[in-house]
C-alpha cells in the first residue's frame, strides 16, 4: 500500500486543529469586544473629586421647571390666541357682507314668527306649497300695512303737529321765565341762537348725511328683498336646508349638533313670538294711555313702541322717552309727566308680569347678558345688530346647554355599555345619525 493517504489525513488534521483554535481566538475577541462596547460609563472606575470641589447639582428637565400654573397659563393662552384670531377673521368676514348676514337673520326671525302657521295649515292637510304662499303672503301683507298705515298717520298729523310743537315750545319758554330755575329770555335767546349757529355750521354734514340717506334707503330695500327671498325658502323647503347643512358637519359630532338644532329653534320660536305677545300688549295699553291724554299722534306712537320693543331694553327707553317728548311739546309739564307715569307702569309690568309669564323658562339669558349684547351688536351692526342680538345670545346658550348634557350622556352609555350578546344587538340598533328615511 501506498504512504500517501496517511500523510494526506495527517495534513488534513493539523489544518482542522489549526481552524479551531483559531475560531475559539475570534470567538473570545468577539465576548470581549461585545463586553467594552455593552459596559455603560458608570461601570468604569473613576476616581472620586477631591474634597475642595463644590457639589453640582443636577439640571432638571426644563419643562418640569416651568411651574405648572405657568404652563397651563400657557397652555390656555395660545388656544385663547387661536380662538381670538378666528373671531376676528370671522367678524371681518361678516362686516364684508353684513348687508346678507342681517337680512338672512331676520329671515329667521320672520320664518321662527311664521312657520307655526304653515305647520298648522299643513296638520290641516293643506300641501306644503300653498301653505307657504298663503302664511308669506298673509304675513308680508300684515307687515306692509303696518309700515303704510304709519307712514299715513305721520304725513296726514305732521302739519298739526307742527303747529302743537311750535305752541308747545312757547309753552316751555314760558314756563321756563316763571320757573324757579331762574333762567331769562336772555338765555334762552342765546340758546336759539346757538342751536341755529350749530344747524348752519354743519349744513354740508347735513346734506352729506341726506346724500348718504338715500344709499341706506337703496341698501335697506336690497336687505328687505333678499329677506323676503330667504323667508320663502325656508319656510317651504327649511327642513332639507338642515338635513343639507348637517352634512357639513363632521360624523363625529354630527348626533349631538342634529339634537342641538330642534331645541335651538325652539329657544327662537318662543323668544319671537314672546316678544310680539309683549309688544303688542305694550302698544296697546301705552297707546291707549297717550290717547286718553290726548297726546298728537297717539296711533303712530304705538307701532313706534311695538316696533321698537324688539329692541330689549334700549327700544323700551327710546320708544317711552319719544312719547314723553312729544306730550311735552305739545301738551305741557302735566301731560309729560303723567305720559311717563304710563309709560314706567307698563313697562314695569311686562318687566315683572308679563314676561317671566309668556317667555317662561324658554328663553334664560341675564339682564346683564341682555346688555352687553345689545351694545355690542349695536357697535357691530347699528340697530340690525341690537335686534339679533339678544335671540343670537339665547339661542347660543340653548346650543351650548344642550351639547353638554350630550355630551355628559355620551359618556354615561359608553360608561356602562353592555358586553357579549346583549351588546352585539345593541350595535345593531340604528344611532342617533342613522334615523329612518322620510
Amino acid at each position: 500500500m501506498s504512504r500517501v493517504p496517511g500523510w494526506l489525513g495527517r495534513l488534513g488534521a493539523g489544518l482542522t486543529e489549526m481552524s479551531e483554535r483559531y475560531n475559539e481566538r475570534r470567538a473570545a475577541a468577539e465576548r470581549e469586544r461585545d463586553d467594552i462596547e455593552s459596559r455603560s460609563p458608570s461601570d468604569e472606575h473613576v476616581p472620586p473629586p477631591p474634597d475642595y470641589a463644590p457639589d453640582v447639582p443636577a439640571r432638571p428637565d426644563p419643562a418640569l421647571a416651568v411651574p405648572w400654573g405657568v404652563r397651563v397659563a400657557a397652555e390656555a393662552g395660545w388656544r385663547l390666541l387661536v380662538l381670538a384670531g378666528t373671531l376676528w377673521v370671522l367678524m371681518r368676514v361678516i362686516s364684508a357682507v353684513q348687508l346678507v348676514v342681517l337680512s338672512f337673520v331676520i329671515a329667521l326671525l320672520i320664518t321662527a314668527l311664521l312657520q307655526p302657521t304653515v305647520a298648522r295649515l299643513r296638520r290641516h292637510g293643506v300641501p306644503r306649497g300653498p301653505a307657504t304662499a298663503l302664511t308669506a303672503i298673509l304675513g308680508f301683507v300684515v307687515m306692509g300695512l303696518i309700515g303704510w298705515f304709519v307712514t299715513w298717520q305721520v304725513m296726514e298729523n305732521i302739519d298739526d303737529l307742527s303747529g302743537q310743537i311750535q305752541d308747545g315750545i312757547d309753552e316751555l319758554r314760558n314756563w321756563l321765565l316763571n320757573s324757579p330755575f331762574h333762567v331769562t329770555d336772555k338765555q334762552i335767546n342765546e340758546i336759539a341762537k346757538n342751536l341755529r349757529e350749530a344747524v348752519g355750521a354743519n349744513t354740508d354734514q347735513i346734506t352729506s348725511a341726506g346724500l348718504e340717506g338715500v344709499t341706506v334707503v337703496v341698501e335697506a330695500l336690497t336687505g328687505i328683498l333678499l329677506a323676503v327671498f330667504c323667508t320663502l325658502f325656508l319656510l317651504y323647503d327649511g327642513k332639507r336646508i338642515w338635513q343639507w347643512t348637517l352634512k357639513l358637519v363632521p360624523a363625529a359630532a354630527r348626533p349631538g349638533v342634529a339634537g342641538a338644532g330642534p331645541a335651538a329653534w325652539r329657544t327662537l320660536t318662543a323668544y319671537v313670538r314672546g316678544t310680539v305677545i309683549v309688544a303688542l300688549i305694550d302698544a296697546i295699553f301705552i297707546g291707549l294711555g297717550i290717547y286718553f291724554l290726548d297726546v298728537p299722534m297717539a296711533v303712530p306712537l304705538a307701532v313706534f313702541i311695538f316696533l321698537f320693543a324688539f329692541i330689549p331694553l334700549v327700544g323700551a327707553v327710546v320708544s317711552g322717552a319719544l312719547a314723553v317728548v312729544v306730550a311735552l311739546v305739545t301738551q305741557g309739564v302735566f301731560t309729560a309727566v303723567m305720559t311717563l307715569v304710563v309709560v314706567l307702569a307698563v313697562q314695569q309690568i311686562e318687566g315683572h308680569i308679563l314676561q317671566p309669564f309668556i317667555l317662561g323658562r324658554a328663553v334664560r339669558v341675564h339682564p346683564l347678558a341682555v346688555v352687553l349684547a345689545v351694545a355690542c351688536g349695536g357697535m357691530v351692526a347699528g340697530i340690525g345688530g341690537a335686534v339679533v342680538a339678544v335671540p343670537l345670545v339665547a339661542v347660543t346658550n340653548t346650543v351650548a346647554g344642550y351639547l353638554r348634557a350630550y355630551s355628559r350622556e355620551s359618556a354615561l352609555r359608553h360608561a356602562v355599555r353592555p358586553r357579549g350578546a346583549t351588546a352585539v344587538g345593541a350595535a345593531e340598533q340604528p344611532g342617533p345619525s342613522e334615523a329612518p328615511p322620510e
